[in-house]
Protein backbone atom coordinates (compact mmCIF):
# COMPACT_ATOMS: atom_id res chain seq x y z
CA UNK A 1 0.00 0.00 0.00
CA UNK A 2 1.56 3.03 -0.95
CA UNK A 3 2.36 5.41 1.84
CA UNK A 4 0.25 8.78 2.83
CA UNK A 5 3.52 11.06 2.05
CA UNK A 6 1.14 14.40 2.66
CA UNK A 7 0.48 13.25 5.90
CA UNK A 8 3.55 11.65 7.12
CA UNK A 9 5.20 14.59 6.05
CA UNK A 10 2.72 16.80 8.11
CA UNK A 11 2.57 14.74 11.33
CA UNK A 12 6.62 15.22 11.26
CA UNK A 13 6.69 19.29 10.52
CA UNK A 14 4.01 19.85 13.08
CA UNK A 15 5.60 17.88 15.45
CA UNK A 16 9.11 18.99 15.29
CA UNK A 17 10.83 20.10 18.05
CA UNK A 18 14.39 21.63 17.70
CA UNK A 19 15.24 20.88 21.37
CA UNK A 20 15.30 17.23 20.06
CA UNK A 21 17.27 17.65 16.92
CA UNK A 22 20.86 16.52 16.71
CA UNK A 23 23.55 19.07 18.22
CA UNK A 24 25.23 19.41 14.42
CA UNK A 25 21.47 19.86 12.93
CA UNK A 26 20.61 22.94 15.72
CA UNK A 27 23.98 24.58 15.06
CA UNK A 28 24.16 23.84 11.33
CA UNK A 29 20.74 25.80 11.49
CA UNK A 30 21.86 29.06 12.86
CA UNK A 31 25.16 28.96 10.19
CA UNK A 32 22.37 28.79 7.38
CA UNK A 33 20.50 31.59 8.81
CA UNK A 34 23.60 33.91 9.13
CA UNK A 35 24.61 33.16 5.91
CA UNK A 36 20.81 34.05 4.23
CA UNK A 37 21.01 36.75 5.94
CA UNK A 38 23.96 38.34 4.89
CA UNK A 39 22.90 37.75 1.16
CA UNK A 40 19.80 39.55 1.96
CA UNK A 41 21.35 42.87 3.87
CA UNK A 42 23.14 43.29 0.73
CA UNK A 43 21.20 42.33 -1.78
CA UNK A 44 18.75 45.31 -0.66
CA UNK A 45 21.51 47.22 -2.02
CA UNK A 46 23.55 45.97 -4.48
CA UNK A 47 20.94 43.57 -6.73
CA UNK A 48 20.36 45.60 -10.03
CA UNK A 49 16.58 44.53 -9.50
CA UNK A 50 15.79 45.66 -6.11
CA UNK A 51 14.82 49.73 -6.79
CA UNK A 52 11.79 47.99 -9.16
CA UNK A 53 11.25 45.06 -6.78
CA UNK A 54 10.59 47.70 -3.70
CA UNK A 55 9.11 50.10 -6.28
CA UNK A 56 6.43 47.33 -6.70
CA UNK A 57 6.01 46.57 -3.13
CA UNK A 58 5.20 49.73 -2.11
CA UNK A 59 2.55 50.20 -5.33
CA UNK A 60 1.35 46.85 -4.31
CA UNK A 61 0.56 48.80 -0.51
CA UNK A 62 3.17 45.65 0.66
CA UNK A 63 5.18 49.01 2.07
CA UNK A 64 2.34 49.41 5.09
CA UNK A 65 2.96 47.35 7.67
CA UNK A 66 5.59 46.56 10.87
CA UNK A 67 7.99 43.93 9.82
CA UNK A 68 11.14 43.62 8.73
CA UNK A 69 13.43 43.58 5.55
CA UNK A 70 17.09 43.13 5.86
CA UNK A 71 19.20 45.64 5.03
CA UNK A 72 16.27 48.18 5.10
CA UNK A 73 14.80 50.71 7.20
CA UNK A 74 11.38 51.03 6.13
CA UNK A 75 8.70 48.19 7.70
CA UNK A 76 6.44 46.04 5.58
CA UNK A 77 3.16 44.21 5.79
CA UNK A 78 4.52 40.16 6.78
CA UNK A 79 3.57 39.25 3.27
CA UNK A 80 5.74 42.00 1.44
CA UNK A 81 8.52 40.93 3.94
CA UNK A 82 8.42 37.34 3.42
CA UNK A 83 8.33 38.23 -0.54
CA UNK A 84 11.17 40.61 -0.33
CA UNK A 85 13.44 38.88 2.31
CA UNK A 86 13.57 35.71 -0.24
CA UNK A 87 13.89 38.18 -3.40
CA UNK A 88 16.61 39.56 -1.98
CA UNK A 89 18.06 36.35 -0.26
CA UNK A 90 18.20 34.96 -4.03
CA UNK A 91 19.60 37.93 -5.85
CA UNK A 92 23.37 37.78 -5.62
CA UNK A 93 23.28 33.95 -6.56
CA UNK A 94 25.45 33.47 -3.21
CA UNK A 95 22.50 31.66 -1.51
CA UNK A 96 23.30 28.12 -0.23
CA UNK A 97 22.65 25.34 -2.27
CA UNK A 98 21.39 21.75 -2.26
CA UNK A 99 22.84 19.71 -4.83
CA UNK A 100 20.57 16.60 -5.17
CA UNK A 101 17.69 18.42 -5.31
CA UNK A 102 19.55 21.39 -7.09
CA UNK A 103 18.23 24.10 -5.74
CA UNK A 104 18.57 26.88 -2.71
CA UNK A 105 16.43 25.74 0.35
CA UNK A 106 17.33 28.76 2.02
CA UNK A 107 16.09 31.33 0.51
CA UNK A 108 12.40 30.63 0.58
CA UNK A 109 11.91 29.16 3.75
CA UNK A 110 14.20 31.62 5.84
CA UNK A 111 11.98 34.58 4.87
CA UNK A 112 8.27 32.66 5.58
CA UNK A 113 9.48 31.74 9.38
CA UNK A 114 10.62 35.09 9.94
CA UNK A 115 8.00 36.67 8.95
CA UNK A 116 5.57 34.41 10.49
CA UNK A 117 7.29 34.68 14.09
CA UNK A 118 6.97 38.23 13.61
CA UNK A 119 3.07 37.95 12.98
CA UNK A 120 2.93 36.11 16.04
CA UNK A 121 5.77 36.85 18.79
CA UNK A 122 7.36 33.00 18.18
CA UNK A 123 10.70 32.51 20.07
CA UNK A 124 13.77 31.54 18.72
CA UNK A 125 13.57 28.12 19.02
CA UNK A 126 10.13 27.82 17.36
CA UNK A 127 11.47 29.65 14.24
CA UNK A 128 14.70 26.88 14.00
CA UNK A 129 12.06 24.49 14.18
CA UNK A 130 10.20 25.95 11.47
CA UNK A 131 12.94 26.38 9.60
CA UNK A 132 14.37 22.71 9.92
CA UNK A 133 10.78 21.57 9.02
CA UNK A 134 11.24 23.82 6.13
CA UNK A 135 14.52 22.75 4.51
CA UNK A 136 13.35 18.96 4.97
CA UNK A 137 10.25 19.69 2.83
CA UNK A 138 11.90 21.49 -0.14
CA UNK A 139 14.55 19.34 -0.72
CA UNK A 140 13.00 16.00 -0.21
CA UNK A 141 10.06 17.08 -2.20
CA UNK A 142 12.75 17.99 -5.12
CA UNK A 143 14.80 14.46 -4.65
CA UNK A 144 11.24 12.86 -4.90
CA UNK A 145 10.59 14.47 -8.53
CA UNK A 146 13.63 14.43 -8.84
CA UNK A 147 14.80 17.34 -9.58
CA UNK A 148 16.46 16.64 -12.68
CA UNK A 149 13.23 15.56 -14.23
CA UNK A 150 11.27 18.43 -12.90
CA UNK A 151 14.00 21.14 -14.65
CA UNK A 152 13.57 19.21 -18.17
CA UNK A 153 9.88 20.52 -17.81
CA UNK A 154 11.17 23.91 -17.17
CA UNK A 155 10.77 24.73 -13.78
CA UNK A 156 12.31 26.21 -11.24
CA UNK A 157 12.24 23.89 -8.42
CA UNK A 158 13.58 26.32 -5.65
CA UNK A 159 10.74 28.15 -6.06
CA UNK A 160 8.04 25.39 -6.68
CA UNK A 161 9.35 22.93 -3.89
CA UNK A 162 10.11 26.18 -2.06
CA UNK A 163 6.33 27.19 -1.24
CA UNK A 164 6.03 23.86 0.48
CA UNK A 165 8.88 24.45 2.41
CA UNK A 166 8.03 28.06 3.19
CA UNK A 167 4.21 26.97 4.01
CA UNK A 168 5.28 23.98 6.05
CA UNK A 169 8.27 26.73 8.08
CA UNK A 170 5.56 29.66 8.70
CA UNK A 171 2.92 26.10 9.83
CA UNK A 172 5.60 25.27 12.44
CA UNK A 173 5.49 28.89 13.50
CA UNK A 174 2.07 29.60 14.13
CA UNK A 175 1.70 26.00 15.66
CA UNK A 176 -0.59 24.06 13.00
CA UNK A 177 -1.60 20.72 14.43
CA UNK A 178 -1.04 17.82 11.49
CA UNK A 179 -4.55 18.67 9.48
CA UNK A 180 -3.68 22.39 9.45
CA UNK A 181 -0.12 21.46 8.09
CA UNK A 182 -1.69 19.09 5.24
CA UNK A 183 -4.34 21.84 4.57
CA UNK A 184 -1.49 24.47 4.01
CA UNK A 185 0.28 22.50 2.33
CA UNK A 186 -2.51 21.85 -0.06
CA UNK A 187 -3.43 25.87 -0.69
CA UNK A 188 0.17 25.75 -1.32
CA UNK A 189 0.06 23.38 -4.64
CA UNK A 190 -2.46 26.02 -6.15
CA UNK A 191 0.74 28.40 -6.10
CA UNK A 192 4.06 26.43 -6.72
CA UNK A 193 5.62 28.19 -9.57
CA UNK A 194 8.72 28.72 -11.19
CA UNK A 195 9.28 29.17 -14.62
CA UNK A 196 13.50 28.18 -15.99
CA UNK A 197 12.66 30.93 -18.90
CA UNK A 198 14.86 33.43 -17.19
CA UNK A 199 17.67 31.58 -18.67
CA UNK A 200 16.60 33.40 -22.05
CA UNK A 201 17.63 36.59 -21.08
CA UNK A 202 19.18 36.52 -17.66
CA UNK A 203 15.14 38.10 -16.71
CA UNK A 204 15.24 38.88 -13.19
CA UNK A 205 12.33 36.31 -12.66
CA UNK A 206 14.62 34.20 -10.88
CA UNK A 207 14.97 36.10 -7.87
CA UNK A 208 11.23 37.42 -8.28
CA UNK A 209 9.98 33.95 -7.70
CA UNK A 210 11.46 32.79 -4.99
CA UNK A 211 10.48 35.69 -3.21
CA UNK A 212 7.16 34.74 -4.35
CA UNK A 213 7.57 31.74 -2.99
CA UNK A 214 8.12 32.33 0.48
CA UNK A 215 5.22 34.87 0.06
CA UNK A 216 2.91 31.95 -0.98
CA UNK A 217 3.80 29.80 1.71
CA UNK A 218 3.10 32.27 3.81
CA UNK A 219 -0.10 32.89 3.08
CA UNK A 220 -1.09 29.07 2.48
CA UNK A 221 -0.17 28.98 6.40
CA UNK A 222 -2.01 31.83 7.25
CA UNK A 223 -4.96 30.75 5.20
CA UNK A 224 -4.75 27.11 6.81
CA UNK A 225 -4.73 28.85 10.39
CA UNK A 226 -7.68 30.59 9.47
CA UNK A 227 -9.58 27.19 9.01
CA UNK A 228 -9.54 27.12 5.20
CA UNK A 229 -9.19 23.64 3.85
CA UNK A 230 -6.32 22.91 1.77
CA UNK A 231 -6.50 19.99 -1.05
CA UNK A 232 -5.97 16.42 0.56
CA UNK A 233 -2.89 14.21 -0.89
CA UNK A 234 -1.08 17.40 -1.99
CA UNK A 235 2.01 15.73 -2.73
CA UNK A 236 1.12 12.16 -4.10
CA UNK A 237 -3.06 12.56 -5.08
CA UNK A 238 -3.34 11.87 -8.64
CA UNK A 239 -2.82 15.71 -9.41
CA UNK A 240 -0.80 16.44 -6.77
CA UNK A 241 2.65 18.35 -6.90
CA UNK A 242 4.73 15.00 -7.78
CA UNK A 243 2.54 13.61 -10.77
CA UNK A 244 1.57 16.73 -12.03
CA UNK A 245 4.94 18.89 -12.01
CA UNK A 246 7.62 15.81 -13.42
CA UNK A 247 6.81 13.10 -15.40
CA UNK A 248 8.04 9.75 -12.67
CA UNK A 249 8.24 10.74 -9.49
CA UNK A 250 9.11 8.72 -6.30
CA UNK A 251 6.79 10.65 -3.69
CA UNK A 252 8.21 7.75 -0.91
CA UNK A 253 11.29 8.91 -1.83
CA UNK A 254 10.63 12.00 0.02
CA UNK A 255 10.26 10.40 3.29
CA UNK A 256 13.05 8.06 3.29
CA UNK A 257 15.08 8.81 6.86
CA UNK A 258 12.58 11.53 7.96
CA UNK A 259 13.76 12.59 11.29
CA UNK A 260 16.71 10.66 11.27
CA UNK A 261 18.62 12.00 8.24
CA UNK A 262 18.58 15.37 7.28
CA UNK A 263 18.76 17.05 4.00
CA UNK A 264 19.60 20.18 5.90
CA UNK A 265 22.67 18.78 6.68
CA UNK A 266 23.19 17.93 2.74
CA UNK A 267 23.12 21.93 2.07
CA UNK A 268 26.15 23.74 0.98
CA UNK A 269 27.02 27.47 1.63
CA UNK A 270 28.88 29.20 -1.20
CA UNK A 271 32.14 30.63 0.07
CA UNK A 272 32.57 32.60 -2.95
CA UNK A 273 29.78 34.87 -5.18
CA UNK A 274 30.51 32.50 -8.12
CA UNK A 275 29.15 29.44 -10.33
CA UNK A 276 30.45 26.43 -8.08
CA UNK A 277 32.22 25.04 -10.76
CA UNK A 278 34.67 27.42 -10.05
CA UNK A 279 34.93 27.19 -6.44
CA UNK A 280 37.45 24.09 -6.36
CA UNK A 281 39.92 26.16 -8.65
CA UNK A 282 39.69 29.46 -6.37
CA UNK A 283 40.44 27.17 -3.09
CA UNK A 284 43.13 25.93 -5.03
CA UNK A 285 44.44 29.21 -6.33
CA UNK A 286 44.09 30.59 -2.47
CA UNK A 287 46.01 27.28 -1.44
CA UNK A 288 48.91 27.78 -3.97
CA UNK A 289 49.90 31.75 -3.29
CA UNK A 290 50.09 30.59 0.63
CA UNK A 291 52.06 27.45 0.17
CA UNK A 292 54.36 28.85 -2.11
CA UNK A 293 54.15 32.88 -1.83
CA UNK A 294 53.47 33.42 -5.67
CA UNK A 295 53.16 36.88 -6.46
CA UNK A 296 51.72 37.76 -9.54
CA UNK A 297 54.04 39.21 -11.78
CA UNK A 298 55.99 36.14 -11.33
CA UNK A 299 53.31 33.77 -13.02
CA UNK A 300 54.01 32.49 -16.56
CA UNK A 301 51.10 30.95 -17.32
CA UNK A 302 47.62 29.02 -15.31
CA UNK A 303 45.91 25.85 -16.41
CA UNK A 304 42.21 25.32 -14.46
CA UNK A 305 41.30 21.65 -14.87
CA UNK A 306 37.51 21.48 -15.56
CA UNK A 307 34.92 18.88 -15.52
CA UNK A 308 32.87 19.20 -18.66
CA UNK A 309 30.71 20.38 -17.29
CA UNK A 310 32.65 23.02 -15.68
CA UNK A 311 33.99 24.11 -19.08
CA UNK A 312 30.75 24.50 -20.59
CA UNK A 313 29.95 27.48 -18.10
CA UNK A 314 33.12 28.91 -16.71
CA UNK A 315 36.02 28.24 -19.03
CA UNK A 316 34.31 28.52 -22.90
CA UNK A 317 34.67 30.14 -25.19
CA UNK A 318 38.23 30.85 -23.61
CA UNK A 319 38.28 34.37 -25.30
CA UNK A 320 35.08 35.59 -23.69
CA UNK A 321 36.01 34.11 -20.41
CA UNK A 322 39.55 35.79 -19.98
CA UNK A 323 37.75 39.23 -20.89
CA UNK A 324 34.70 39.66 -18.57
CA UNK A 325 33.06 43.17 -18.47
CA UNK A 326 30.38 42.74 -15.86
CA UNK A 327 29.60 41.24 -12.51
CA UNK A 328 27.65 37.91 -13.91
CA UNK A 329 30.43 37.64 -16.43
CA UNK A 330 32.81 37.45 -13.55
CA UNK A 331 30.42 35.07 -11.96
CA UNK A 332 31.24 33.08 -14.92
CA UNK A 333 34.31 33.06 -15.37
CA UNK A 334 36.90 30.67 -14.26
CA UNK A 335 40.12 32.85 -15.00
CA UNK A 336 38.18 36.15 -13.31
CA UNK A 337 37.78 34.02 -10.28
CA UNK A 338 41.10 32.02 -10.06
CA UNK A 339 43.10 35.02 -11.24
CA UNK A 340 41.44 37.01 -8.09
CA UNK A 341 42.50 34.13 -5.70
CA UNK A 342 46.25 34.40 -6.78
CA UNK A 343 46.43 37.91 -6.69
CA UNK A 344 44.58 38.79 -3.46
CA UNK A 345 44.26 35.04 -1.71
CA UNK A 346 40.70 36.21 -1.33
CA UNK A 347 37.09 36.10 -3.42
CA UNK A 348 34.07 37.98 -2.05
CA UNK A 349 31.41 39.88 -3.36
CA UNK A 350 33.49 43.38 -3.15
CA UNK A 351 36.31 41.25 -5.52
CA UNK A 352 34.23 41.99 -8.64
CA UNK A 353 35.34 45.65 -7.59
CA UNK A 354 38.78 44.15 -9.39
CA UNK A 355 37.20 43.76 -12.99
CA UNK A 356 39.44 46.52 -14.24
CA UNK A 357 42.19 45.87 -11.92
CA UNK A 358 45.42 46.22 -13.59
CA UNK A 359 47.02 42.96 -11.68
CA UNK A 360 44.26 40.80 -12.50
CA UNK A 361 44.05 41.59 -16.04
CA UNK A 362 47.70 41.23 -16.30
CA UNK A 363 46.47 37.41 -14.87
CA UNK A 364 43.40 36.59 -17.32
CA UNK A 365 45.20 36.20 -20.44
CA UNK A 366 47.35 33.66 -18.77
CA UNK A 367 45.26 31.31 -17.57
CA UNK A 368 44.25 28.42 -19.80
CA UNK A 369 41.04 26.63 -18.87
CA UNK A 370 40.43 22.72 -20.37
CA UNK A 371 38.58 19.38 -19.27
CA UNK A 372 40.97 17.56 -16.88
CA UNK A 373 40.47 13.50 -16.51
CA UNK A 374 41.61 13.20 -13.37
CA UNK A 375 39.00 16.17 -12.29
CA UNK A 376 36.40 14.66 -15.08
CA UNK A 377 36.87 11.11 -13.01
CA UNK A 378 35.31 13.07 -9.95
CA UNK A 379 32.40 14.54 -11.01
CA UNK A 380 29.66 14.00 -10.21
CA UNK A 381 30.47 12.81 -7.33
CA UNK A 382 32.42 16.03 -6.60
CA UNK A 383 33.07 19.21 -8.35
CA UNK A 384 36.67 19.33 -8.32
CA UNK A 385 39.47 21.43 -9.50
CA UNK A 386 42.68 21.74 -10.42
CA UNK A 387 44.84 24.73 -10.98
CA UNK A 388 48.88 24.30 -12.21
CA UNK A 389 50.35 27.29 -12.12
CA UNK A 390 54.12 28.47 -13.76
CA UNK A 391 56.05 30.53 -12.08
CA UNK A 392 59.22 31.53 -11.10
CA UNK A 393 60.49 28.89 -13.42
CA UNK A 394 58.75 26.07 -11.62
CA UNK A 395 55.36 24.19 -11.63
CA UNK A 396 52.86 24.15 -8.67
CA UNK A 397 49.88 21.93 -8.94
CA UNK A 398 46.91 21.72 -6.68
CA UNK A 399 43.87 19.43 -6.64
CA UNK A 400 40.89 20.33 -4.63
CA UNK A 401 38.21 16.87 -4.53
CA UNK A 402 36.04 18.65 -2.11
CA UNK A 403 35.26 22.51 -2.49
CA UNK A 404 34.67 24.87 0.51
CA UNK A 405 31.72 25.18 1.86
CA UNK A 406 30.44 21.66 0.05
CA UNK A 407 28.44 19.20 3.40
CA UNK A 408 31.50 17.12 3.86
CA UNK A 409 34.07 20.55 4.00
CA UNK A 410 31.67 23.07 5.40
CA UNK A 411 32.47 26.35 6.52
CA UNK A 412 33.51 27.14 9.93
CA UNK A 413 31.57 29.51 12.43
CA UNK A 414 34.63 31.64 11.89
CA UNK A 415 34.42 31.55 8.14
CA UNK A 416 30.56 31.96 7.88
CA UNK A 417 30.79 35.04 10.22
CA UNK A 418 34.00 36.57 7.42
CA UNK A 419 31.14 35.93 4.63
CA UNK A 420 28.19 37.32 6.64
CA UNK A 421 30.91 40.58 7.39
CA UNK A 422 32.40 40.53 3.89
CA UNK A 423 28.86 41.21 2.68
CA UNK A 424 27.01 43.54 5.28
CA UNK A 425 29.30 45.46 7.19
CA UNK A 426 29.22 47.72 3.69
CA UNK A 427 25.89 48.49 4.70
CA UNK A 428 24.96 48.30 8.38
CA UNK A 429 28.68 49.08 9.52
CA UNK A 430 31.10 46.52 11.50
CA UNK A 431 29.79 47.02 15.08
CA UNK A 432 26.07 46.53 13.92
CA UNK A 433 27.01 43.76 11.98
CA UNK A 434 28.31 41.95 14.51
CA UNK A 435 25.85 42.37 16.85
CA UNK A 436 22.96 40.59 14.01
CA UNK A 437 25.37 37.91 13.44
CA UNK A 438 25.87 37.21 17.42
CA UNK A 439 21.92 37.51 17.42
CA UNK A 440 21.38 35.36 14.65
CA UNK A 441 23.64 32.36 16.06
CA UNK A 442 21.86 33.06 19.85
CA UNK A 443 18.48 33.13 17.77
CA UNK A 444 17.86 29.40 19.80
CA UNK A 445 18.10 31.27 23.21
CA UNK A 446 15.91 34.72 21.94
CA UNK A 447 12.55 35.47 23.54
CA UNK A 448 11.09 36.47 19.78
CA UNK A 449 13.10 37.41 16.52
CA UNK A 450 12.35 41.37 17.34
CA UNK A 451 16.31 42.43 18.52
CA UNK A 452 17.33 40.41 15.57
CA UNK A 453 14.98 41.98 13.32
CA UNK A 454 15.62 45.34 14.53
CA UNK A 455 19.44 44.68 14.47
CA UNK A 456 18.76 44.02 10.33
CA UNK A 457 17.88 47.44 9.34
CA UNK A 458 20.67 50.01 8.49
CA UNK A 459 21.34 53.13 11.19
CA UNK A 460 21.57 56.21 8.79
CA UNK A 461 25.17 57.11 9.21
CA UNK A 462 26.09 53.39 8.37
CA UNK A 463 23.56 53.64 4.43
CA UNK A 464 25.69 53.03 1.54
CA UNK A 465 25.68 56.46 -0.43
CA UNK A 466 22.64 56.92 -2.23
CA UNK A 467 20.48 55.20 -0.29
Amino acid sequence: MARKVTAEMAAYCATLDFATLPAEVRERTRFLVLDLVGNMVRGRHDAESTPALLAAARALGLAAGSAAVFGDSARYTPAGAAFLNGALAHSLDFDDTHAAGTLHPGAPVIPAALAAAEMVGADGRTVLSAIVAGYEVTCRLALALPGGDHYDRGYHPTATCGAFGAAAAAARVFGLDQKGMEDAFGIALSQAAGSLQFLANGAWTKRFQVGWSAMNGLAAATLAREGFRGAAEAFEGKAGFLRAYAPNPVPERALQGLGEMYELMNTAVKPYPSCRYGHAGVDAAIALRAKHGIKPEEVESITMGLPNKGMLLVGSPLAYKQNPQNVVDGQFSGPFVVSCGLATGHMGWDSYGLLNDNTVRSLLPKVVCEEDPEVQALFPTYMAGKLTVKARGETFSELVTIAKGEPENFLTEAEIRAKFHGLADAVLGAERATQLADAVIGLDKAPDVNALMRLGAPIMAARLAGE
